[in-house]
């Protein structure tokens, strides 16, 4: 019923930028949240940054000051733009909506895509 979509995700040198970009569908009636969380080889999938639909943020501290979180709530689509990549930030970046009601689900359900690989050489 609800889908979500990554795309962006490529290589890039360590310094450098690259945009991800998530788009959600279906017959969507809200969203609480949506944001981007990461999961490199071998470790746990961690929180990279959130955004409410009101506009709150919260980034870990690992991105601050680096990456940008924005949402298009109309469209319910979400970015993170990311600045200074480092070769740690080598992962893959999975979207996440959270407290989605659909026509036929009223209750908040969580929804992942299947993520986008960023890769970042030194």
């Amino acid at each position: 019923q609800v889908q979500l979509v990554e795309s962006g995700g490529g290589l890039v040198q360590a310094g450098g930028s690259l945009r991800v970009s998530c788009a959600a569908s279906g017959s969507i009636l809200s969203v609480n949240a949506m944001g981007w969380y990461r999961q490199a080889p071998g470790k746990q999938r961690e929180l990279v940054a959130v955004i409410t639909t009101g506009g709150s943020t919260h980034y870990a501290d690992s991105v601050k000051g680096r990456f940008t979180i924005g949402r298009d709530n109309a469209k319910n689509t979400v970015y993170l733009q990311m600045t200074s990549l480092k070769p740690e930030d080598t992962a893959v970046y999975y979207c996440n909506a959270a407290g989605v009601r659909t026509t036929s689900r009223l209750n908040g359900m969580d929804y992942w895509g299947k993520g986008t690989l960023v890769t970042v050489s030194s």
